[in-house]
């Protein structure tokens, strides 16, 4: 039949806060077992642009407010004030608290003095009580599908290239109603991610952000991986 029947991705949030736990450990630390399923080889963002695109400041750096803002944002995290949630953070005057995508009981709290970073601290989410000073910080992506503007127009404009060719194909075969909804579907994406940087699906998209032709493997867990990890499998 004609009926089309759009598909409603969910992420699992818990299993997402693991998967974030992981590959930040696997980043910054070299004491780090992880246990996986078979989800570990399914498609994931690059990691080398997960990891050049994190956040890092000391105490008493200079690192403007507005700049930590802006920063945030492009990394996927979510701006409110009365919510806080994994993956939010929210403003109250020179205060800001960051409510990272890889934890569930710790958030952080960035507290400036003009263009000067003066404390930071991990507190408590529920109750904002301080839970230890930190004399350094690092805050990684929202989502492991992040990418500097540059390489999002880049993406786009070949996404643009494969949609007319596509589109093109379906009409030679008078497949109008085809045409039409990848038409309908894709430019939206566009839309959504020149706008935000994201949309829903967007791990869809990922050859065009990593550079890969069709038909390349993309990035897995296993990426993460230093060169020299011990992989164990089990068959049962």
């Amino acid at each position: 039949t004609d009926t089309f029947i759009e598909k409603d991705s969910s992420i699992n949030d818990e299993i997402d806060k693991m998967r974030h736990s992981a590959t930040r450990s696997l980043l910054t630390r070299r004491d780090v077992i992880i246990v996986a399923s078979v989800s570990c080889i399914y498609g994931i963002g690059s990691p080398e642009a997960y990891q050049a695109l994190h956040i890092f400041f000391r105490q008493g750096e200079e690192y403007g407010r507005d700049t930590l803002l802006k920063k945030l944002v492009e990394i996927q995290y979510e701006r409110n004030d009365t919510d806080f949630h994994r993956g939010a953070f929210r403003v109250r005057g020179d205060v800001v608290e960051v409510f990272p995508a890889y934890d569930n009981d710790k958030a952080l709290r960035i507290e400036f003095f003009g263009d000067q970073v003066e404390a930071v601290s991990e507190i408590d989410p529920l109750r904002g009580t301080v839970l230890q000073r930190l004399a350094k910080c690092a805050i990684y992506p929202a989502s492991h599908y992040v990418s500097t503007r540059e390489t999002l127009e880049k993406a786009v404009e070949q996404i643009r290239v494969n949609l007319g060719e596509r589109i093109r194909w379906f009409r030679e075969r008078n497949m109008l109603l085809e045409a039409q909804r990848i038409e309908q579907r894709t430019f939206f994406d566009i839309e959504m991610m020149e706008e935000t940087g994201f949309c829903q699906g967007i791990e869809n998209y990922s050859r065009y952000f990593d550079g890969r032709q069709a038909g390349e493997p993309g990035y897995t867990l296993i990426d993460y991986f230093p060169d020299d990890f011990v992989l164990f499998v089990d068959e049962s």
